[in-house]
């Protein structure tokens, strides 16, 4: 994964990659069976400073460069824990097509961007589904603090669509990982490309400077997903 480089100032400092040491392995439809993970415990995982936090949402945001958005290939199956998700809560998953389809990039919905990221990222606790909910993969709200990967993006999308974003631009998507392992990051469509929002990383990136693949997204005109890229498509995203 590619972070910011690293500077002697204070200022870069404060904004470059804070890594969380997080490596798992989810299973992959050809190629992988089982999970396994290797992190360390949520106490001993790198969390920015309360004052570094406020300092870095003090603004102001300069916008990212632009880049071009990924397209989509075909269609494809979401991820049997998604389907369960959208059986338990239907509206989450609903795609409204009066909704813009991409995002006017400004300073504020940057900012707005940038906030919920650190927020979601410096609050949530990391913590598998086995350990969590005793099954191999749930998608849900970590509404008791604690989750894993497709549970941070969950709260994030949740957060932005109640400061005003659509959700129709706020789209899950499942990647391969450098670990070479199942993910799930939440993509924002915006008139400047796609960024992706991650917990491995504080840094909100070009989906093209992650070193992830991209498998699978979200649609935005039906409850089909969309392929983004012809690889194995990973079974589950059992990821902290």
């Amino acid at each position: 994964m590619r972070g910011a480089h690293d500077k002697s100032s204070q200022s870069d400092n404060r904004t470059r990659r804070f890594p969380r040491g997080s490596l798992c392995t989810a299973a992959l439809a050809l190629a992988f069976a089982s999970c396994l993970i290797s992190r360390p415990a949520p106490a001993e995982a790198p969390r920015i400073e309360p004052a570094v936090l406020q300092d870095l949402l003090k603004g102001p945001f300069a916008l990212p460069a632009g880049t071009q958005p990924i397209p989509a290939t075909g269609t494809a199956q979401p991820t049997a824990a998604w389907t369960e998700f959208c059986r338990r809560l239907p509206r989450e998953c609903a795609v409204d097509t009066r909704e813009r389809s991409v995002i006017e990039l400004t300073r504020e919905v940057w900012a707005t961007l940038v906030r919920v990221n650190l927020e979601v990222n410096t609050t949530i606790r990391p913590l598998t589904d086995r350990a969590h909910w005793n099954v191999e993969d749930r998608w849900d709200f970590p509404d008791d603090g604690m989750g894993d990967c497709e549970d941070y993006q969950l709260l994030k999308r949740r957060k932005l669509v109640e400061a005003g974003l659509p959700r129709r631009a706020l789209l899950m998507t499942v990647v391969i990982d450098d670990e070479k392992a199942g993910h799930a990051v939440l993509m924002v469509r915006t008139d400047r490309g796609d960024f992706i929002l991650d917990n491995k990383r504080d840094a909100i990136l070009p989906w093209n400077d992650t070193g992830y693949a991209f498998v699978k997204r979200e649609g935005q005109d039906s409850l089909a997903w969309a392929s983004l890229e012809p690889l194995p498509s990973p079974i589950v995203t059992a990821n902290r």
